[in-house]
């Protein structure tokens, strides 16, 4: 399992995908810092009938502010003195391709590793009176560049979200769990990105496809974790779907739909000595 040093980006993307929230108050540190490594399976690119394990590092930062907060939900302010609606800032990332090694781009420029970021309006719609479980919707917008040979746009991304939160998952202390589910709408020059193929790199198998915008189907992740005084373990499960998809007729998909995993620890390096009461 390789440590990819091109993958960093995909840091602030694994910090929020293996955190989960735990939904209730407790007086918790003003900040926590630490590292940790996960270990992933992934395709290619969504789409891809290759995938591959990687080892990523990625950093544990939390801040509790008044207004400013940094965490496992992003970096995020209250709107309106509202704890029912918050804007965040989210974030996302896509893995590098060497088209030499993937049998559908062989011929093909590489795939670039992409930084996606732009604001998310997330309304929370049900939770209980402690606060343990709690049901919002999720509204991220985002813009994606290449982050190697110059930052350059690919388009952007919209994947409205239902999401569920539950501390305490079965009665087991500690044990958080957080479930996602939605569709996916993408840009036509982002879906060009990943999905087209120019007439110059047509051949007798892989014809020339125009890609367009519109929906880029949906996504399942569920998430579960546990924190440690000293170190923070955690894992998650996705699949993707494709079907309905606007570019499923690109010869660059092979396949509509699959699963990801991936586990992560991190070790807790130190933290602030300030208490607040928090609400996660």
């Amino acid at each position: 399992m390789p440590l990819h040093p091109r993958l960093i980006p995909l840091a602030a993307l694994l910090l929020a995908g293996f955190h989960s929230s735990h939904g209730f108050a407790a007086e918790r540190p003003l900040w926590e810092l630490g590292a940790g490594i996960s270990a992933l399976s992934l395709p290619d690119y969504r789409g891809s009938d290759q995938s591959s394990l990687y080892a990523i590092p990625f950093p544990y930062l939390i801040y509790r502010g008044e207004f400013l907060k940094a965490d496992r939900n992003g970096i995020r302010g209250t709107l309106f003195g509202s704890d029912r609606i918050e804007l965040n800032l989210s974030l996302g990332a896509s893995l590098p391709v060497n088209s030499d090694d993937n049998r559908a781009r062989q011929g093909m420029p590489d795939l670039q590793p992409t930084v996606e970021f732009g604001p998310s309006l997330n309304l929370n719609l049900w939770r209980t009176p402690d606060l343990r479980t709690h049901l919002d919707l999720r509204l991220p917008i985002r813009t994606a560049v290449t982050v190697k040979g110059g930052m350059n746009g690919v388009g952007w991304v919209f994947s409205p979200r239902l999401n569920l939160d539950i501390a305490d998952v079965a009665g087991r202390p500690g044990w958080n769990m957080n479930v996602l589910a939605g569709p996916m709408v993408g840009s036509e020059r982002n879906h060009d990105y990943f999905y087209s193929v120019a007439p110059q790199y047509a051949t007798a198998d892989r014809p020339a496809f125009d890609a367009k915008s519109g929906y880029a189907g949906s996504q399942f992740m569920m998430t579960i974790s546990k924190r440690y005084p000293k170190y923070w373990l955690g894992a998650f499960v996705r699949q993707d779907t494709l079907k309905g998809a606007v570019f499923t007729d690109s010869p660059l998909v092979k396949r509509e739909g699959y699963f990801a995993a991936g586990i992560g620890i991190a070790w807790i390096l130190g933290e602030s000595s300030t208490r607040v009461e928090a609400v996660e």
